[in-house]
């Protein structure tokens, strides 16, 4: 614990008095964030929609740029790890838990309540609407978030030999008062995103886990079962964190792949083939036609619907409260790779993944309910969203054995995010170690389980999403000077001259 920082002291106190503030006055806080939240959604949903697709934008533009020679390190160095690795890391830390957790039931919700502004004169149109913004929502916006953090990161640790800390990305524009109280706190916000961040999703997420086992052995999913679900969750999290990036987070993040490529399989041959690939092809190609409108799309002349502010918006704000701990792990395994290498592979790829998913879970379910007659969406309603992919494995051979499988899949992509997460924190707080001392990744574990234990206990899991998002606005503005100070960066560079072939493995 030598290398302890201030950011770790003021991160632990804020963190820890959060969970007393939950605990004590459960109702009070989720009172206090929900009104700061709904404020900033309903006044800043345009700022939100604005940056995101800005972000966008400066990704695109780095793509076909020349600066996107640039190598993320020296110019005859070779990437860190190979692209299966590489892709499996990215998948897994950006959003791997979230499609298994949405991928059946989010598209069913948009089927049945459907954004006012699009048009919807038959069940087949609202089919294809609830797949494309699935896909919007899960697409190249949150990625091209993610990338403008990790790709800032990335830049300053391995390029310019900078801490592998949040703050020292403003050096070209703060100079060495990052070294100060403004750097501490921007490092600050970022562990506060990152623990309640990651704390939220294992604690909903354990219902989806509680979901699966009271599927397969007719067991009730219980507060107390959820709890033994974390206990198990943090002792196996805890012991793989111990062993370091290069064992316990790269196996785990292989073996997430796997598991999830055989699943998607399975229910992509087992389910309406055809129905699948036809929805996919032709939404897919929908997507991209209604991108520009649906990246602006407020309904500022539907005053009366809130559906913008509680879907796009709530994620805009939610992968942008997500985007320090992604951003960070992804920065932490992409050296070697260009700039346009690195920006394709982190938005297009898990795009791509991401509407394969959509389409083969999501298609199923609204194939199951408007052409087979059975009622998936009645099923959501009365257990919730956990139990929606269980719902749609149920109706198909094999159903309890695939059940059991995606288990293990959510339990090993919480196993692998939580991993991954007390390896940002550990490098946030101990001025940016690429590997951080097991005690602080320790402490950051049994933080993390214990805000997340206490406030299922409490009732409180639901404000500290709020709060983690309230997190994002701030953490939106000092991202548009994150690409600021990039680009002051990158105009310093002598670019590669185009002959010069990029390594690649």
């Amino acid at each position: 614990m030598k290398r302890l920082t201030p950011v770790f002291v003021i991160s632990l106190v804020i963190t820890v008095a959060f969970i007393i503030w939950g605990v004590a006055a459960t109702e009070n806080m989720e009172h206090i964030t929900t009104e700061i939240q709904g404020f900033i959604t309903g006044q800043f949903g345009w700022f939100y929609l604005l940056t995101a697709t800005a972000f966008v934008a400066f990704a695109i533009y780095l793509i076909f740029s020349p600066l996107g020679r640039i190598k993320l390190g020296d110019e005859n160095e070779e990437p860190e790890y190979n692209y299966l690795t590489w892709f499996s890391f990215l998948f897994t830390a950006g959003m791997g838990i979230g499609l298994v957790f949405w991928g059946a039931a989010e598209p069913m919700y948009h089927l049945f309540t459907p954004p006012p502004s699009e048009v919807i004169n038959d069940d087949a149109q609202a089919a294809g609407v609830a797949l494309r913004y699935s896909f919007f929502h899960w697409g190249v916006h949150p990625w091209a978030i993610y990338s403008v953090v990790a790709l800032t990161l990335a830049y300053f640790k391995f390029r310019k030999k900078s801490p592998a800390v949040m703050s020292a990305a403003f050096e070209p524009l703060l100079g060495d008062r990052v070294n100060g109280p403004i750097g501490t706190t921007i490092n600050v916000i970022v562990v506060f995103a990152t623990v309640f961040g990651v704390a939220t999703s294992l604690g909903f997420g354990t219902a989806q886990i509680g979901g699966g086992l009271s599927q397969v052995f007719g067991i009730s999913n219980t507060v107390t079962l959820q709890l033994i679900i974390i206990l198990v969750v943090t002792i196996l999290y805890m012991f793989s964190s111990q062993t370091g990036l290069n064992v316990g987070i790269k196996y785990l993040s292989k073996t997430n792949i796997i598991l999830a490529a055989f699943l998607m399989l399975f229910m992509l041959f087992a389910g309406p083939t055809n129905y699948i690939m036809n929805a996919f092809t032709q939404t897919f190609g929908s997507y991209l036609q209604n991108f520009v409108g649906m990246s602006f799309r407020i309904d500022t002349f539907n005053p009366d619907s809130t559906w913008v502010e509680d879907w796009t918006i709530f994620y805009w704000a939610w992968w942008i409260a997500w985007a320090p701990f992604v951003g960070t792990f992804i920065a932490r395994v992409s050296r070697g790779r260009t700039i346009r290498e690195f920006i394709l592979g982190v938005i297009a790829v898990p795009t791509i993944f991401g509407a394969l998913w959509f389409s083969v879970f999501g298609g199923t379910a609204m194939n199951l309910q408007l052409e087979q007659g059975i009622d998936i969406y009645s099923t959501i309603s009365d257990s919730g969203e956990e139990s929606a992919l269980f719902a749609v494995l149920a109706q198909f051979n094999f159903g309890t054995i695939m059940t059991i499988i995606a288990v293990l899949l959510i339990a090993s992509f919480f196993i692998t995010s939580a991993d991954s997460a007390t390896f940002v924190l550990g490098m946030q707080t101990t001025n940016g170690s690429l590997n951080p001392p097991n005690p602080v990744k320790f402490v950051w574990g049994v933080i993390q389980s214990t805000t997340a234990a206490v406030l299922l206990l409490a009732g409180g899991l639901a404000a500290l999403q709020t709060a983690s998002i309230i997190a994002a606005f701030p953490f939106a503005i000092i991202m548009i000077f994150m690409v600021i100070s990039l680009m002051k960066a990158l105009r310093q560079e002598k670019i590669p001259p185009k002959k010069l072939k990029e390594q690649k493995q």
